[in-house]
Parts: C-alpha cells; sequence; structure tokens
C-alpha cells in the first residue's frame, strides 16, 4: 500500500473509531436533554433507544454481506453519508416522529460504520490484524472518555446538544472526503450464510454464550443510555440540575476510562485466568460493584466507574469463547453483532416502560438484574467445543 494511502487508512480507523465511541457514550448525556428540549417521557425516551437499536441490528446483519456484493469503499461511504444525515437531521428536528426517524438512521449509520471499520482491518492489517484490533479499540475508548467531558464543557457554557451534533457530522463529513479519494479494491466482508445461523441456533453451548452476550449488552447499553436520566432525577441537597448532569458526565467518562483500561489489560487477565475464570470472576465482580454503587450513588457516585472496570473484559472473552465453539466463526462474530443489537433494545425499551410506571429509580434498578443473570449463566458456561 503507498504511504499516501496508509496514512488514510490510518486515518479513517482511528477517526472512526473514536467517533463511535464518543457517539455511544454520550447517547445518555444527549438523550438527558432530548427529553426536556422535545417534551419526551421517560417511555419514549426508552422507546428511542430501541429504535436506534434496531437501525444498528440492521446494519451490523446486512453490512457484512453487503460489502462482499458492492465492496467495502461503498459500504463505508453509505455507512458514513447516513451518519452524517441522521446526525443533521436530529440535530434539526423540533418533533417526535422526525427525531425518532433521524436517531433511527444515525444507528443504521454507526452499525454500517463499525462493521466496515472492522473489516478494514484483516482487509489491509493481515499479519498485524491482532495489533489493529486492539489499537482501533484504544481509540473507541479514548473516544468514550473525552466526548463525555467536551460535551459537558458545551452545557456549561450553554451550547446545545443540537451543535454537538452537527459538529460530529462536520467530522463525518470529512471521512466522506478522505474515504471518496481512497483507492479500495473489492473486499471481502465477514462470511455470513443463512444456514449458518440456523445451524449456531441448535448448538447448546454457543447459545448459552450468545444469551450471555445480550444480558451484557443489555446491563452496559441501560448504564450508558439511562445514567445521567437516573442521576439527574436524584434529589441531593446542594446540588442543581446542571450540577447533577456536570457530576453525570464526569462518571460516564471515568467509567470510560476504567473500562478502556481494563480492555487494554485484558489479554493479561485471560491468560492468567482462562477465559471461563475470567468470565465467573468478573460477572461476580460486576454484580457487587454495580449493587454497591446503586447503594451510595448519592453520597459517593464515582465508584460506578468501578463498574467500569469489571465489565472490561467480559464481552471480548464472551466472544472469543463464542468462536471457539464453532468452526463458522463468520457466522457467529454476526450472531454477536444480533446479541448485542437485541440486548441494547431490550433493556432500553423495558427501563423506559418501567421507569414510566415505578420511577427512573426502580427502572435503573433493573441493571442490577441484568448483572445478576449474566452472573448466573457463567456458571454454565464451558470452554471445549460441542458439535456445529
Amino acid at each position: 500500500m503507498a504511504n499516501q494511502q496508509k496514512w488514510k487508512v490510518f486515518f479513517l480507523l482511528f477517526v472512526t473509531m473514536f467517533l463511535l465511541g464518543g457517539i455511544q457514550n454520550t447517547k445518555g448525556l444527549i438523550l438527558e436533554q432530548v427529553q426536556h428540549d422535545i417534551n419526551l417521557d421517560i417511555g419514549q425516551i426508552g422507546t428511542l433507544i430501541v429504535v436506534f437499536q434496531i437501525g444498528f441490528l440492521v446494519a451490523s446483519l446486512l453490512t457484512g454481506y453487503l460489502t462482499d456484493k458492492k465492496g467495502l469503499k461503498i459500504m463505508m461511504l453509505t455507512g458514513s453519508v447516513m451518519m452524517a444525515a441522521g446526525l443533521i437531521g436530529t440535530s434539526l428536528a423540533y418533533g417526535i416522529l422526525f427525531f425518532f426517524g433521524f436517531y433511527l438512521i444515525i444507528g443504521v449509520g454507526i452499525g454500517s460504520m463499525l462493521v466496515s471499520i472492522v473489516t478494514v482491518i484483516p482487509t489491509f492489517y493481515k499479519e498485524k490484524s491482532g495489533m489493529m484490533f486492539n489499537i482501533s479499540n484504544a481509540m473507541f475508548g479514548v473516544g468514550m472518555i473525552v466526548t463525555p467531558l467536551i460535551l459537558q464543557q458545551l452545557f456549561s457554557h450553554d451550547i446545545s446538544w443540537r451543535i454537538f451534533y452537527v459538529g460530529i457530522a462536520v467530522i463525518v463529513a470529512i471521512i466522506i472526503i478522505v474515504l471518496a479519494s481512497l483507492k479500495l479494491d473489492k473486499a471481502q466482508g465477514m462470511e455470513m450464510h443463512l444456514s449458518d445461523f440456523v445451524c449456531l441456533l441448535k448448538h447448546g453451548r454457543l447459545m448459552l454464550v450468545i444469551c450471555f452476550i445480550v444480558f451484557y449488552v443489555a446491563a452496559e447499553a441501560a448504564f450508558l443510555n439511562f445514567f445521567p436520566i437516573f442521576y439527574g432525577s436524584l434529589d441531593i441537597s446542594g446540588s442543581s440540575t446542571q450540577d447533577k448532569m456536570a457530576t453525570a458526565a464526569y462518571v460516564i467518562s471515568s467509567f470510560a476510562v476504567l473500562f478502556t483500561v481494563g480492555r487494554f489489560i485484558g489479554g493479561f487477565i485471560n491468560m492468567k485466568l482462562g477465559d471461563r475464570k475470567t468470565l465467573i470472576l468478573f460477572s461476580l465482580f460486576s454484580l457487587i460493584s454495580i449493587v454497591i454503587s446503586r447503594q451510595f450513588a448519592e453520597s459517593f457516585v464515582y465508584l460506578f466507574m468501578v463498574f467500569g472496570f469489571s465489565m472490561s473484559v467480559l464481552f471480548p472473552t464472551a466472544s472469543a469463547v463464542a468462536t471457539k465453539l464453532t468452526d463458522k466463526s463468520g457466522s457467529a462474530m454476526g450472531l454477536i453483532y444480533v446479541a448485542s443489537g437485541l440486548g441494547g433494545a431490550f433493556a432500553g425499551w423495558l427501563i423506559g416502560q418501567v421507569s414510566q410506571l415505578y420511577g427512573v429509580s426502580v427502572g435503573f434498578n433493573l441493571i442490577i438484574g441484568f448483572v445478576a443473570i449474566s452472573f448466573i449463566l457463567t456458571l454454565f458456561i464451558r470452554e471445549k467445543a460441542g458439535t456445529s
């Protein structure tokens, strides 16, 4: 690859992962503002998260297949254009239906961009793909850390979330320009076939891991999406609404810091403990940390950052176990994306409905239930490959 093409690929990989991490980690902070801006109730917030996850799920399912048919560059451009259109449309939407529609487009755009950019790594870095996967995930983590702090600075100067989304759209437009000038051969995406999916659904041990991923993602997505709303609903002496939102942003960023640190050292943890022990011990750690953090949410809210560390190694470890249980690794990864989308959608809908009926605090407490179910499932997971 020529040097000019190489720096373009580096730019696309790192900037895209940074943005995707940032958008994922600021949804809760944005939605807390949107709730008041266009008069959404908490049930509608839950439905909005479901809409986003449906878009992400559809894109995750189709992008790998369409990359094979249409080429990597076309799919990356399609995802980027949809992302920019969704961000601009959302920033201009003042009605509920328009906001829901453009938020769906953002979900599709993020799903398309994520699957496409992951496909870039083995395409261009075959011998160093492991290293590049780790570095790209580190950039995703940096985006998770930095963007909530940027957003909080904007809010502290009375700058609307709408301007933030316009700014992200401008950066995506730069990505589109770089992409248009990049010379890419038609590259293969993840190999996923319907018959393979059907076969995997009959694989008991694999489906146990997939169920774990559903509840893991439900817990992670629910925390990031609903924590700012939950913390803003608490009656904390001496804290204004603006103070609570500032604290929520710092907590989300702190959560992301330890989450990213955990991802960095996760490989060493797995080597020391093995996949199964890692899943069991860190799922238990997650359960203990979320229970204690919830108990002291009003007095020592930064305990939630420990929850971020405890959750960090679970998804990559479970994904590794899933791919070891079958020789259909491409379809297994597709199934993992499906599980992730379902987990996020399920959590958003359920917490939104429960919060609407019984209050935000009760809805937020469901995260403890998701983590508890995840821990119970780890006790039955086995690493030994079965028939597929």
